[in-house]
């Protein structure tokens, strides 16, 4: 299925040609039409498979629709933060919508542009739990106009400890908003978030059981000083095969 035949925006369109998606993956196929009727949303299925997108998209589209709403979009990683923030720049591009990351592990000196954004309000903002914990304390975070709520990655936040985390951020959040959680797999505590998170979800269940196509998953016992050679794809079925 393309894209157009989902029923996006032109702009939305017009970036998605120009960063070269025409086709939607088979979660978007499910997923989009269901975030744009309002529904809440569970979704299982592995990294690879285009479940950013999935929810990016709509968002952006819904968001367009109602510039007075916000989206918060909690994730496990600042790496995730920077990747799903870079998207959402990519995907928003004709569209006027901005994203913030926001996670810690820097060297400080982003925080000044972090709190005014984070005070004035901003589209979306990408975080990891424990960062917006440290604003949400300090009072710098605005969150009247968040609308929508996505946990992506939920079963691997829960692994890291961040449930009592999730728990004080939602309660932060309004709460007439919809709800959108993507997980890897399902285990018997993201099924108890789901429970009490979302009403009447949206359920998507793709291939949990096997990586996305295409996806490598592959181990090596080697020695410190040969770990570089082993990621590198030109070189590490060579040498350790």
């Amino acid at each position: 299925m393309t894209f157009e035949e989902l029923g996006l925006h032109d702009q939305l369109l017009e970036a998605l040609s120009y960063m070269g998606f025409e086709q939607a993956t088979p979660i978007q196929e499910q997923a989009i039409p269901a975030i744009l009727q309002g529904r809440d949303l569970i979704a299982c299925a592995q990294t690879g498979t285009g479940k950013t997108g999935a929810f990016t998209i709509p968002l952006l589209q819904l968001l367009s629709e109602n510039r007075d709403r916000g989206a918060m979009i909690i994730v496990p990683t600042r790496e995730l933060a920077i990747q799903i923030d870079q998207q959402i720049e990519g995907f928003g591009y004709f569209l006027g919508i901005h994203s913030l990351p926001v996670y810690g592990g820097g060297d400080g000196s982003n925080w000044d542009q972090q709190k005014k954004a984070l005070i004035s309000g901003v589209d979306i903002i990408v975080a990891t739990p424990g960062k917006l914990i440290s604003y949400l304390n300090l009072g710098h975070v605005k969150l009247e106009h968040i609308k929508y709520l996505i946990l992506d990655e939920a079963d691997r936040m829960m692994d890291m400890g961040f449930r009592d985390d999730i728990n004080k951020i939602i309660s932060h959040l309004p709460k007439e908003r919809q709800n959108l959680l993507f997980s890897a797999t399902m285990p018997p505590k993201i099924r108890e978030l789901s429970h009490r998170l979302l009403k009447d979800p949206f359920e998507i269940t793709l291939s949990i059981s096997k990586p996305a196509e295409g996806v490598l998953q592959a181990a090596y016992i080697c020695h410190d000083h040969q770990k570089n050679t082993a990621v590198d794809p030109a070189n590490s079925r060579q040498a350790y095969l």
